[in-house]
């Protein structure tokens, strides 16, 4: 019991100093570590929980210790001040580590990865705390949803809050790492590409396109999970690096679903021309099938017609001016191939047709 009561100890300790600078020295050893500890306390509120006696006898061990601490050192961190506080005592590190700007790149990582999970399966304990992350965060940003929803925001970022919980860590992350070094925001970016699920990845950057420029910043809720205040500016660093990287930048307007990139060419003109340019270049590299009747690739990753219609349909329900640059573009390219009129002659004039456009 009194070892038990020792660890206990400790690692208030441990959740007290997570508020801190101290964690710049943390590695991602010491992390795992930490959450290893966090995740045993956890296993001994799921044994002892229904044991009154040892239940308040830990209960008290941490009322003293706060008590003691109260006058001779810095306030105690809320949140592990009774016995049932130890059944989530993990997840309320994770949010505190994630929140506190002094944690290094690489333990920062780590954390972030229970919010971008890789593929595989993982073991049950990190299956847990990522399902108990991914609650928190998506009622988080419910809350966050209902407060701002009378401000119109897009009604694509309605459809996935937690999504928008990781968006704005990415966009906080991104103003961190650019105070610290003028080269940071592009090499975690890069990072991020490379290690976490890609298809995830796009879809994080997609919605932190949408962002509002600012966010106010919110009272701690529950388990502190903090609100990143996000700023336009983070958001051209992301778009800057969306656009300087080619194969990226392919991905991002193949991968997603045609009303998000019509949302988020709608709000970035720079994104729209080059979305724009990808549409045309993939339509030009169809043919008309004769036997068929329909517009075929000659490689399997050629973009299909129905895909290129329906991305080319999404962009032309936006408002102008890019309904209006879209059919310009379509325009443009109609009369460069010939200005035809008749139906399997010209890929342009097939899809202005299906538009609903005069040519």
């Amino acid at each position: 019991m009194e070892q038990l009561l020792q660890h206990l100890e400790r690692f208030s300790e441990v959740l007290a100093v997570s508020r801190t600078t101290h964690v710049s020295t943390w590695d991602p050893a010491t992390v795992r570590r930490a959450l290893q500890w966090a995740r045993y306390l956890r296993h001994v509120h799921k044994r002892f929980g229904r044991h009154a006696c040892i239940s308040k006898a830990l209960e008290r061990r941490l009322q003293n210790q706060w008590k003691q601490q109260g006058d001779s050192g810095p306030a105690p961190a809320p949140g592990l001040a009774n016995f049932q506080a130890l059944g989530h005592c993990d997840q309320l590190l994770s949010l505190r580590l994630l929140a506190n700007t002094a944690l290094g790149d690489a333990s920062f990582h780590y954390l972030l990865q229970q919010l971008f999970p890789g593929p595989g399966v993982p073991d049950a304990e990190e299956e847990w705390l990522q399902g108990s992350l991914a609650r928190l965060a998506r009622r988080r940003a419910a809350i966050h949803m209902l407060r701002f929803n009378a401000y119109g925001e897009n009604p694509v970022l309605q459809e996935d809050s937690l999504m928008k919980t990781q968006a704005e860590l990415l966009l906080r992350r991104l103003q961190e790492v650019g105070e610290a070094e003028a080269g940071g925001p592009g090499r975690l970016l890069s990072s991020l590409w490379e290690r976490s699920p890609q298809n995830n990845f796009l879809k994080v950057v997609a919605t932190a396109l949408l962002l509002p420029p600012s966010s106010p910043r919110h009272q701690e809720e529950e388990l502190e999970l903090g609100s990143p205040k996000t700023t336009g500016e983070e958001g051209q660093k992301l778009l800057r690096w969306l656009l300087g990287k080619s194969d990226v930048m392919v991905a991002f307007c193949r991968s997603l679903p045609a009303g998000l990139l019509t949302s988020v060419a709608g709000r970035h003109p720079e994104l729209s021309r080059v979305y724009l340019g990808l549409l045309t270049d993939w339509g030009r590299q169809l043919h008309y099938n004769l036997q068929k009747g329909l517009w075929i690739g000659t490689e399997s990753q050629d973009v299909p017609w129905e895909e290129l219609l329906s991305r080319f349909q999404s962009l032309c329900q936006a408002p102008p001016p890019l309904k209006d640059e879209v059919f310009t573009a379509l325009k443009s390219c109609k009369a460069q191939d010939g200005d035809f009129e008749v139906p399997g002659l010209s890929i342009w004039t097939d899809l202005l047709l299906s538009l609903g456009s005069s040519a």
